[in-house]
């Protein structure tokens, strides 16, 4: 056996717990040694207090700053992976990685500056989905709505938002200016509303850009934006649809697909190349993203899996963690800049 240690660092770790002790389990599954380390900004951030190592850093806004963070606490533990998990860090990691993974020993989870800004822009993912042929939803312009020919209820969202944070039914063109004022002239996109079944999909492809999972979950519940409560099935229109759009688009690492069934087929909504908050469903039902990442650090080839487990349902809670005032100091010493 391979005794290579790897280590992961998971980003801007804040409530992924869940996602910190799945990394944690497939490690200690597959008997690797190793240490799963996770970065926030706040000593806060409930995640932090389940790695093994927690460190804090600066916020992803004050960019330089950010990115030596991260180099400092790839070279202080020896950190063979990076794994982000938020939207707002994906432009920043993507432009800087090859810096990172030449100063560091780590390679980072993300995918090309080009996939990326694909997938950050909302116009951008709509024409390039129109443009390789997947159904999305009608895009409506505003010259349209001031000519007063659409019909309503149409759907609000901004460009660059994530957790359907200020996304929006509108049942009028009162509303949808209100909206408008919301998010912010010209920060957002409009489209025809649908109606239908709504998918997550669970996706991992291999730093080549290979296909190696493909899962489908139906949306039950949704709270703040991420699954409340989902639903693992086998639809194979969807998997064979999704796979064609990744072989396509060819990003690398997990990838949350958002779409929907309607009368007019598989319609896309959204894709987000990263950990989705509820991606360890999937994980769970088989599609072992972690561990296939384990698998690969230590210089395993893998192939497409089709291999979970169908019909599990998941029901996402909350839960709470008690710390005293020396546990809270002795993460907020762990400082990097």
């Amino acid at each position: 056996m391979n005794e290579k240690e790897i280590n992961i660092l998971i980003l801007s770790a804040g409530r992924r717990v869940e996602l910190t002790k799945l990394f944690k389990e497939a490690r200690d599954r597959l008997k690797i040694k190793g240490i799963v380390a996770a970065m926030d900004c706040s000593e806060l951030a409930p995640a932090l207090y389940f790695a093994d190592a927690g460190i804090i850093a600066p916020r992803i806004s004050e960019n330089d700053k950010y990115i030596n963070a991260i180099i400092n606490a790839c070279n202080e533990y020896d950190i063979s992976l990076i794994v982000p998990t938020i939207d707002t860090e994906l432009i920043l990691l993507a432009k800087r990685k090859a810096e990172i993974e030449e100063k560091t020993k780590a390679k980072v989870l993300v995918s090309d500056i080009d996939v990326i800004n694909i997938c950050r822009d909302k116009k951008n993912t709509q024409r390039y989905l129109e443009e390789n042929g997947f159904l999305v939803p009608r895009m409506i312009s505003d010259e349209e709505i001031d000519k007063k020919g659409v019909e309503y209820p149409v759907f609000i969202k901004p460009l660059d938002g994530s957790s359907s944070i200020n996304a929006y039914k509108a049942e009028s063109k009162e509303e949808l200016d209100t909206f408008k004022e919301m998010i912010g002239e010209g920060r957002y996109i409009i489209q025809d509303f649908m109606e239908g079944t709504e998918y997550t999909i669970d996706a991992f492809l291999d730093f080549d850009s290979n296909v190696i999972t493909v899962v489908p979950r139906i949306r039950l519940a949704v709270r703040s934006g991420e699954i409340a409560k989902g639903r693992i099935v086998r639809d194979e229109d969807i998997v064979k649809d999704a796979r064609r759009l990744l072989e396509t688009l060819r990003p690398i690492g997990q990838i949350t697909i958002q779409c929907m069934k309607t009368k007019r087929g598989i319609e896309y909504i959204e894709i987000n190349p990263r950990f989705g908050g509820g991606a360890p469903m999937s994980i769970q039902a088989g599609a072992d993203s972690c561990e296939n990442l384990y698998r690969i650090l230590r210089g395993e080839e893998l192939k497409y899996t089709g291999d979970y487990r169908e019909n599990l349902t998941f029901l996402r809670f909350d839960a709470s963690i008690m710390l005293n005032e020396d546990e809270i100091n002795s993460i907020a010493g762990q400082v990097m800049d």
